[in-house]
């Protein structure tokens, strides 16, 4: 009887048991196959045995693959949706690639990356639709920066929804949806209108998709996203209920009080911090009213004065509502005490009890007992209702604590953090004030006030901030003492403040840090305003 034929499956498996257990305790394997393979494998120099074995594995693996047949093709996926948006301007669409890139022809000094925020959301601004080519570079370029995804994912529209489907690098697209204004039949199917696109964000998405998804659905519907918050609040973590609770302010209402009281509960106490300084804001809340009342106990008006009686102890009660036990900042415990008690108290409750306007109180002498040449507690008392008018968005009490716009050679004092109150105001008058800041004090401490500043700046904030960047080139300061600031001017100054920049370069002695840092300056404000200007319908 003639013997079966060893196939090369069974070839294959006889080599892997060779290789297993050695050459020297298993022979190796002789020819098998069609006629030409078994005598290619003849062939082999069986001299070393373990070079010969590697020799017939690399045989028998051409014979496996060269037989192995041909799979079906893969179905093609359907096409993206069409985008019916106006395609990008041709101008437009070099400039982004030449951003993307981080250099272009005609600047060698500006920092490209840092305008891409500013190009993507105008071009958004815009309703464009964005040149095929440049979709995945730009969907790479937003899995890196997280901050750039909402305009990229509304700009690639369907086209990049239909390449993150392709591509699980760029799944963040899918969860990003929620957050975007598309245009057209796009923007119907995001997270704002499916609730189970948004129940995928808050499930499945990452801890920062879904603090963003958070605070838009606040913003939209501040009921569903506080039941959404609701709904797995005793599963977070004590650092994400601290973020999610921060959420809760976009929208913040009474219908919010219920939570926020049981969060002065938490077994964090960073978490019940936050929920005491959030039911603070909520001039009505039960909260308020408590610290109005031991606020009403620590300070009183008496013959044109403010009383001051700082309190004792910090009971249990104060520590429930958010006053820490001990002072985390050094100061002395009843000043500690007293400041929390009076930030967290509503505002209107000492216009109301003195019929005096904001200005006025802040004139009042604040003397501990109500004894002319007692302690005195003014300037903390600044300080916590400087706190109390940020949390409470009181625009007339940030406006008397700021004081009038300053003066050259006044000496004006501003309570609390200026920046912080600044933002407090309208954008026209935050601009106007800074303004009046800088001509008064320059740019040396200005950064925080420009940061709270909308950009771009407003012509006459612009003008206030050339004109100091003279005056301190003109004193012989290196610039790199103003280096947040120039950073800073470089992204928000007014394009038209070119010409004034390009005058200061010309001035500059040749060949100096001050030459080249308002050469820069200029070139990336003449940059900034060809973007807009390319842009342009």
């Amino acid at each position: 009887m003639t013997a079966p034929t060893t196939t090369a499956h069974d070839s294959w498996s006889e080599l892997q048991t060779t290789a297993l257990l050695g050459t020297d305790r298993r022979p190796l394997p002789g020819p098998a196959g069609s006629p030409a393979s078994a005598a290619a494998a003849g062939a082999v120099d069986r001299t070393d045995p373990a070079t010969a074995l590697l020799d017939l594995a690399a045989l028998a693996t051409v014979r496996r693959r060269a037989g192995a047949r041909a799979l079906p093709a893969p179905e093609l996926p359907a096409p993206a949706e069409e985008d019916g948006r106006p395609e990008l301007p041709e101008p437009a669409a070099r400039r982004l690639g030449f951003l993307l890139g981080g250099r272009g022809p005609d600047t060698s000094l500006a920092n490209l990356t840092e305008l891409l925020p500013q190009w993507l959301a105008a071009a958004r601004a815009h309703g464009y639709r964005l040149p095929p080519a440049h979709v995945p570079a730009l969907l790479d370029t937003a899995r890196a920066r997280s901050e750039l995804r909402p305009d990229v994912v509304a700009l690639a529209g369907p086209l990049g929804r239909w390449l993150a489907g392709q591509n699980p690098d760029w799944r963040f697209v899918g969860r990003t949806r929620g957050a975007t204004d598309a245009a057209g039949a796009a923007g119907a199917a995001d997270a704002r209108h499916d609730p189970a696109a948004g129940e995928q964000i808050w499930q499945e998405g990452l801890f920062a998709e879904r603090v963003t998804h958070l605070t838009r659905l606040r913003r939209r519907d501040p009921a569903a996203g506080l039941a959404l918050l609701r709904s797995t609040w005793g599963t977070e973590r004590a650092e994400d209920r601290l973020l999610f609770l921060d959420a809760l302010q976009e929208g913040l209402s009474t219908a919010d009080e219920e939570f926020l009281e049981a969060a002065l509960g938490d077994r964090s106490k960073n978490v019940r911090t936050t929920a005491a300084e959030l039911l603070s804001t909520l001039p009505g809340s039960a909260l308020a009213a408590r610290m109005a009342e031991r606020a009403r106990a620590c300070v009183h008006p008496l013959d044109g004065l403010l009383a001051v009686a700082p309190p004792a102890e910090c009971d249990a009660a104060m520590q429930r509502d958010g006053i820490p036990l001990k002072s985390p900042t050094g100061r002395g415990q009843r000043s500690w005490w007293l400041g929390e008690i009076v930030a967290a108290a509503p505002l209107a409750l000492w216009t109301d009890a003195t019929g005096l306007t904001p200005q006025q109180v802040l004139r009042l002498p604040a003397r501990e007992g109500g004894e002319a040449d007692g302690t005195d507690w003014s300037a903390d008392l600044r300080e916590a209702w400087a706190r109390a008018a940020v949390r409470q968005h009181d625009e007339a009490w940030a406006r008397a604590l700021l004081g009038p716009a300053p003066r050259p050679g006044g000496a004006e004092r501003t309570a609390g953090a200026p920046a912080k109150l600044l933002a407090v105001l309208p954008p026209v008058e935050r601009a106007a004030w800074t303004a009046a800041f800088i001509r008064a004090h320059g740019l040396g401490d200005a950064f925080q006030l420009l940061g709270a500043c909308a950009t771009p700046w407003t012509p006459p904030l612009s003008t206030a901030v050339v004109a100091a960047l003279e005056r301190a080139a003109g004193s012989g300061a290196y610039p790199w003492s103003h280096s947040g600031v120039l950073g800073m001017t470089e992204r928000a100054l007014a394009p038209e403040a070119a010409p004034a920049v390009e005058a200061l370069a010309a001035d500059a002695a040749p060949d100096t840090a001050w030459a080249d840092t308002f050469t820069r300056l200029a070139e990336t404000l003449r940059l900034r305003a060809a973007m807009f200007a390319e842009l342009a319908p």
